[in-house]
């Protein structure tokens, strides 16, 4: 066993503290990796205080992880030690059933493995703990190569947020002439801009803050709507495609109505209570869409992508400490836009 030190939230009331835990015993397809940052994603906080009501305890969070790996198992040859690699919120699947067989790991028909949180299949007596913490082992199949142009501080979030955001929009085939909405300017929000920016498409956000606005045109929007100005909102029509990355409760319902006959709107926020529609959508023939993260094989295609590209996230970089405090501002909606954890700093902590 390997052992690590993180931050884990020993109740779903509790605040994260230091802890001292074990890896499992590395094999030989795994790979070792020394942390160097990870991100704060909302479901970590969802996950640590058991707001979706199936969180194992105690539990180290944390699923955007880049860093440098220290070890190679002996059947490993697409790494070797030194090199970089991220993990993301897959660690393990089946590999056999038809979503696997798709690179579509993420809906794996026997369940998915998830970072942290999950019964490991290698040893079934094995909780997988997350990323704010020293040190991982990961099956090399689900390691993910890292352009090392990239500032490694912003490409931590890529393994969440840019993927989901990616997912969807390359499945819809969002590009030119394409006229794209996204709700919310949060760490999923700013990448859809960027990624929908990128790919050509006439980008608005939709968002309960006129303060984000200069931001929004920043990152690539073309426009801003204030969503809570009834006027503007029953103004905006026509638009092929929505996503909608907000986390919270919230009505769906004027997304719905700014759509055109057979457009789209993709849900990839995860509330922790059920969002309510109309029935009228089947008057138009549109689309209530959801997308959960993405497959090994397309999160890699995104990283390529944004390499080739210069794309990473905007990201404040915080020290472990900072930890609780990061979570109520990201509930709050404080940041820009996406908490980023110096692990250097677990190492004195």
């Amino acid at each position: 066993m390997i052992k690590a030190l993180g931050y884990a939230a020993s109740t779903a009331t509790s605040a994260l503290a230091p802890i001292e835990f074990e890896r499992r015993e590395p094999g030989s397809r795994d790979l070792v990796l020394e942390l160097l940052y990870c991100g704060i994603c909302h479901s970590d906080i969802h996950y640590a205080r058991n707001e979706w009501g199936y969180s194992r305890f105690p539990i180290v969070p944390g699923h955007e992880m880049v860093g440098r790996i220290t070890s190679v198992g002996s059947d490993v040859s697409n790494f070797k030690v030194g090199d970089l690699a991220g993990i993301g919120c897959l660690i393990d699947s089946c590999r056999h059933c038809a979503p696997c067989q798709d690179h579509e790991e993420q809906y794996c028909h026997k369940g998915v493995t998830m970072t942290y949180g999950s019964k490991e299949r290698k040893d079934t007596n094995v909780i997988s703990q997350g990323g704010y913490s020293t040190n991982y082992v990961v099956d090399t199949d689900f390691a993910l190569r890292i352009p090392s142009s990239l500032d490694l501080k912003g490409v931590a979030p890529l393994l969440c947020a840019g993927i989901t955001t990616w997912s969807p929009l390359r499945r819809w085939n969002i590009g030119p002439g394409d006229k794209v909405g996204v709700v919310g300017l949060g760490g999923l929000g700013h990448m859809a801009i960027k990624f929908a920016h990128a790919f050509g498409a006439d980008v608005t956000l939709f968002t309960t803050s006129a303060s984000k606005a200069a931001d929004a045109m920043s990152l690539g929007a073309d426009s801003v709507i204030i969503s809570k100005d009834t006027d503007a909102m029953k103004a905006a029509r026509e638009f092929d495609f929505i996503l909608d990355t907000v986390s919270a409760l919230h009505d769906i319902n004027p997304y719905l109505s700014a759509l055109k006959r057979n457009g789209t709107l993709c849900l990839v926020g995860l509330p922790d209570q059920q969002l309510a529609f109309k029935p009228s959508l089947v008057l138009s023939n549109k689309i209530i869409s959801g997308s959960l993260i993405g497959g090994i094989k397309e999160t890699q295609e995104m990283l390529n992508y944004c390499g080739e590209n210069n794309i990473i996230a905007d990201i404040e970089l915080i020290n472990i400490n900072e930890v609780n405090e990061a979570f109520e501002r990201v509930v709050s909606g404080d940041v820009k836009y996406r908490f980023v954890i110096d692990l250097e700093t677990l190492k004195n902590n």
